[in-house]
């Protein structure tokens, strides 16, 4: 069974009502992001910084996995299927997705701010100063901050060396470390760009471009993978 990286973007999850940072009325009109989301943010506010996520996690629970989630899950029928999102919803797992690494977090875990390796799943959606590890720190947000180091970067490289086939859906390859990704792809490895936006690519060959919405354009790769396939 060949095996298939998925790299996803906020694109895919704003199918599902999510807001992102970056596109027009996205989080970035609403929000300076360095007051929200950095670790200097964290150390002036961190109460703002709570609600910030908070509202976030309330949100998630009100949204459903779209076309795109399902439509990716759906392919672990035919393909060794491995995702490596930039999102921290839980839509892809929602979907039924088995294999997803979150280079950036997750939205519904929080974890220690004494040591980071204590990471809880959050009961509920809110997370409120004086909510403690079990060693009597505060607990934070399980969430990768403008300015920390991406931990899973490695892991996510490891998934990319080995693959057979690639798609990029929702992302406008503008965030780094994961925006390298691709240069770690085995050579000659073909690549389905998915997103309904131009996305600058530096490398077009073996590059099938489908300028669709995650919802219909996964359908499309699905079926241009199973046409090459039988």
């Amino acid at each position: 069974m060949k095996k298939l990286v998925v790299l996803s973007g906020a694109g895919i999850s704003a199918e599902s009502g999510i807001k992102t940072f970056r596109e027009m009325g996205g989080l970035w009109e609403t929000y300076d992001v360095m007051e929200v989301a950095s670790p200097q943010a964290w150390e002036r506010d961190p109460e703002l910084v709570l609600d910030f996520y908070n509202s976030r996690r309330k949100q998630l629970l009100e949204c459903e996995p779209n076309k795109g989630h399902l439509g990716i899950a759906e392919l672990e029928k035919y393909f060794n299927v491995e995702i490596v999102t930039q999102n921290v919803d839980d839509l892809h797992e929602r979907a039924g997705s088995t294999k997803v690494l979150h280079l950036h977090g997750e939205l519904k875990k929080v974890r220690s701010t004494y040591d980071p390796g204590l990471v809880y799943e959050l009961d509920g959606w809110e997370l409120k100063l004086g909510d403690k590890c079990e060693l009597g720190y505060q607990l934070r947000p399980h969430i990768v901050w403008f300015g920390e180091d991406v931990p899973k970067i490695q892991d996510a490289i490891r998934i990319f060396e080995d693959a057979d086939i690639c798609a990029v859906i929702g992302t406008s390859l503008n965030v780094y470390p994961a925006a390298r990704l691709l240069a770690y792809l085995p050579k000659g490895t073909p690549v389905y760009l998915i997103d309904p936006n131009e996305t600058m690519i530096r490398q077009t060959d073996n590059v099938v471009f489908i300028n669709e919405k995650a919802g219909t354009g996964v359908a499309k790769m699905k079926d241009l993978l199973l046409g090459k396939e039988n």
